[in-house]
């Protein structure tokens, strides 16, 4: 989809269809559908005054235009009550613009901003949520479709209207973008199908991207592993005849010599669960076993398209989780990278047991903070369900800091206790401790497995996103399939960073 920022004369303006946007139960209009109604007649409050729209979030109207708009269509859409409205419901009401304009073959729109002079958002933010929820609702994947192309549908063109192009409108709309892309990048990712989205294959997309932007690139392959020690990653990837490898993204602005941030995602390609293999049932869906890791890669794409001046490290462990002869087995005892030896209780609580090493490995870096993302526990979504991703984090600042960004980037998050209690469950009789312990409190016991293995002092949050990944029913920033989450959340986090001390 092309953006393009125009100024000038609204009536001049070329395009299939006019969006105006309005609040639930106001009775004045906005100064940009006001100034249109005021062009064409007054059809838009006759509209609203005989109750045919209302402005009820994400309700939308038609109507055929007239002179002397060169737009041969108005569509209206509602923004809700003003009291409830955010940046969110913006972002939602421009997915929800451009889709219906879409369905309907209208492929060129504009939209004008400001939308009032007493609009809850300023400007820039105003632009950019309208062209991050355009791009975001206009996503499809349509990569591995053969017939019938000519009958996918697309958005050509979105117009931003301003009465003058400032270089904030300008930056607003490339922040959107590289939001936008980075975002789409993970939908990407966790869509393609597991004999194509391999470790090698997803390296090799993490290496073109960083290559792209001149960040620094290592691959940790089996030798270095071993040598490395990172018993517990090779242990998982050891079933399987893709190789594992460890992808290793390094983003350094320049000039910038604090610790970094790591970024760390759980990447199994796919997951059958291993020797505790999984119900036939839906293991389909285990293709999204890699989605923190695409969250990652995203993200590391979209810090380096918005040059964040903060140093930002991705580590990402990819490997499959395949039965076979040389699997790992319940009952085997693992080294780890730490030094601390796992007992297998359960091979399908495979994720945790790469994230373990990678966490050790982020030590090299004196990071200031870790945050980890993972399709971890099936627990998470019994406990939160489909749309909230848990939180647990052995640090107060940090987890207000994730809580925030969900605010801001609509990915909600759910705080859970990480009392050292629960790590009775996880006492092993002959090793450090388990991999697993039964269905009790089953997030929280993955945590504090994870807490195990988190550098001595460095504050650490970790996000299950489980239920998050795939979107079952679609919603207008999120058409059904894989969602990006955790890219915007990120993103938000990182752009106000502020210094994180190490306790």
């Amino acid at each position: 989809m092309e953006i393009t920022l125009q100024k000038g004369d609204f009536t001049t303006v070329e395009a299939e269809a006019f969006v105006l946007f309005h609040f639930e139960q106001d009775d004045r209009l906005l100064e940009t559908t006001a100034a249109v109604n005021d062009a064409v007649g007054s059809i838009i409050g006759q509209v609203i005054e005989a109750g045919d729209f209302r402005g009820e979030h994400l309700e939308h109207f038609l109507l055929y235009s007239q002179e002397p708009l060169a737009t041969k269509r108005i569509l209206l859409m509602g923004l809700g009550k003003r009291e409830k409205f955010s940046a969110h419901a913006l972002r939602e009401a421009a997915a929800q613009s451009l889709r219906t304009l879409r369905d309907r073959r209208q492929p060129r729109a504009v939209l004008p901003i400001p939308l009032d002079s007493k609009f809850p958002l300023d400007l820039e933010d105003t632009a950019e949520a309208c062209v991050l929820g355009g791009m975001l609702g206009q996503y499809q994947f349509t990569e591995l479709r053969t017939r019938e192309r000519d009958k996918i549908k697309d958005f050509d063109s979105l117009i931003i209207l301003a009465q003058k192009e400032t270089t904030e409108l300008v930056g607003s709309i490339d922040r959107a973008t590289a939001m936008a892309e980075g975002i789409n990048l993970a939908r990407d990712l966790v869509t393609l199908p597991p004999n194509l989205a391999t470790p090698t294959m997803l390296a090799e997309r993490a290496k073109d991207v960083a290559a792209q932007f001149g960040m620094n690139f290592h691959v940790i392959q089996k030798a270095e592993a071993e040598k490395l020690g990172m018993g517990s990653f090779l242990a998982v990837a050891q079933g399987s005849e893709e190789p594992g490898l460890m992808v290793v993204m390094e983003y350094e602005p320049s000039g910038e010599d604090k610790p970094p941030v790591v970024l760390v995602g759980k990447g199994i390609t796919f997951d059958s669960g291993g020797i505790s293999i999984k119900p036939a049932k839906d293991m389909d869906r285990m293709k999204h076993d890699m989605a923190g890791a695409a969250a990652v890669i995203g993200t590391m794409q979209t810090v380096a398209a918005l040059n964040l001046p903060l140093r930002v490290v991705g580590l990402v462990p990819l490997t499959e989780n395949l039965p076979s002869g040389k699997a790992y087995k319940p009952g085997d005892v693992i080294q780890s990278l730490s030094g601390l030896n796992i007992e297998v209780i359960n091979t399908d609580a495979e994720g945790r047991m790469i994230l373990a090493d990678a966490l050790t490995y982020a030590e090299r870096y004196q990071p200031q903070a870790i945050v980890d993302l993972a399709t971890l526990t099936g627990a998470c979504v019994i406990a939160l369900g489909d749309n909230v991703a848990g939180l647990m984090s052995n640090n107060d600042t940090l987890q207000a800091r994730v809580e925030a960004a969900g605010e801001k980037s609509g990915e909600k998050v759910w705080p859970l206790p990480l009392w050292d209690s629960y790590f009775e469950l996880l006492k092993s009789n002959i090793a450090d401790l388990k991999n697993v312990d039964g269905r009790k409190a089953g997030a929280i016991t993955a945590a504090v497995f994870l807490k195990q293995f988190v550098p001595e002092g460095v504050p650490w949050a970790h996000l299950d996103i489980a239920g998050c990944a795939w979107e079952e029913k679609g919603s207008p920033l999120v058409p059904k399939g894989a969602s990006g989450m955790g890219v915007h959340l990120l993103i938000r986090m990182l752009q106000e960073w502020e210094p994180l001390g190490r306790d």
